[in-house]
């Protein structure tokens, strides 16, 4: 039998500059928006284009890497696992959040 994994990669542009946060036992964190496109032709012939984007988030030495080299408008490189998170907002309704996080970064010139 095959074992399935939990694996993405993504190569996109950085929506914004990352927030970086230093937490527990000076452990940094660092998120950032990355933005990927899809191209499709409609009905009409015309070529579409589709915008997606995805919550990166990064740990310990691949956060560093993220602060030091990651910056709006960046061609980004992703490597990684998808992360779910489920919360309750302040009015009571159940919330859903899909993350990337991130093992491995590649920043292109």
């Amino acid at each position: 039998m095959t074992t399935m994994r939990n694996s993405v990669q993504l190569i996109g542009h950085a929506g914004k500059d990352p927030e970086v946060k230093t937490i527990l036992n000076d452990r940094k964190m660092a998120r950032f928006s990355l933005a990927t496109n899809d191209y499709y032709t409609n009905n009409k012939g015309e070529r579409v284009e589709q915008t997606h984007w995805h919550q990166i988030t990064a740990w310990g030495k691949i956060a560093e890497i993220v602060e030091k080299e990651v910056a709006k408008g960046k061609q980004i490189l992703v490597s990684g696992k998808l992360s779910t998170n489920n919360w309750e907002d302040k009015d009571g309704n159940k919330r859903y959040s899909v993350e990337v996080l991130a093992n491995e970064i590649a920043v292109f010139s």
